[in-house]
């Protein structure tokens, strides 16, 4: 990737990480009418960075979250007696005579906090295989995919647009997002040869459609009552449940309300 694209995914998700944040914090302090001007504000330059990712930069599908969240784990580096090891010579490993079992040698063994249980051929696998999807360029996109990724983009600014006009309380807006999320999700259905990531973000936005239960006015008229209900069931007869689902029920209405929680 080049300098100007890393820094409008950088951009991209220091937006998602502080949209909540600044929902919240512009209602406390200017209201309802700085609430929604902050949420348009902050879908509209998200809608403008992801466009230029797909049409400038030909990123592809887009990534939630944009950048890769760093695996501590696989990214440590090697223990300094195993550097030590590999400059002086001696096997980081031991082959069994009958059983061909690889196992590592007690000169070679990390500490505790850097240790890992597999062997050290599995890892340098994991690590390759790992660096390699990294580094997988993104499916190219054609006229009908490229349509489709632009639908999901903007579907934010449509609903926004839609609530203004109709209200929060009408079904046109839940209705609107609804169709170009399916259709979004049709369109891309026929792309072949998508890479793991590209397949997973794809899943991830199947099973985002189930949002569609919690958001207004589908919540309000026939979510509400039987997701509280079951909530209930759960936390009076199952036991242990009730630790989960009772603040799980205090807290639905205020996670409803917020934006980015529900529709962001």
């Amino acid at each position: 990737q080049s300098l100007p694209q890393q820094k409008l995914l950088t951009w991209l998700s220091v937006l998602e990480c502080v949209e909540v944040f600044a929902e919240m914090g512009t209602a406390r302090v200017w209201g309802e009418m700085g609430r929604w001007t902050i949420i348009v504000l902050i879908q509209l330059a998200k809608a403008i960075l992801r466009l230029l990712l797909l049409l400038w930069y030909k990123a592809g599908i887009q990534m939630s979250p944009p950048i890769v969240p760093l695996n501590r784990e696989q990214q440590q580096p090697l223990h300094p007696q195993d550097t030590e090891d590999n400059s002086s010579g001696k096997d980081q490993t031991f082959v069994g005579r009958r059983s061909s079992r690889v196992v590592r040698s007690l000169q070679s063994t990390p500490s505790l906090q850097s240790r890992h249980w597999g062997s050290p051929q599995q890892r340098e696998e994991s690590q390759s295989r790992r660096a390699e999807e990294m580094n997988q360029p993104p499916t190219p996109l054609g006229l009908q995919e490229t349509i489709a990724e632009s639908l999901y983009i903007t579907r934010p600014l449509l609903h926004l647009l839609s609530l203004g006009v109709w209200g929060q309380r009408s079904w046109k807006p839940w209705l609107l997002s609804a169709v170009l999320d399916i259709s979004s999700l049709s369109l891309l259905s026929d792309l072949k040869d998508l890479n793991r990531r590209e397949r997973a973000e794809l899943r991830r936005r199947t099973v985002l459609l189930l949002y569609y239960l919690l958001r207004s006015p589908f919540y309000d008229r026939y979510s509400e009552g039987r997701i509280l209900l079951l909530l209930r069931l759960l936390a009076d007869y199952v036991p242990g449940v009730g630790f989960v689902t009772r603040p799980l029920m205090d807290y639905l209405p205020a996670w409803q309300k917020i934006y980015f929680y529900n529709w962001g």
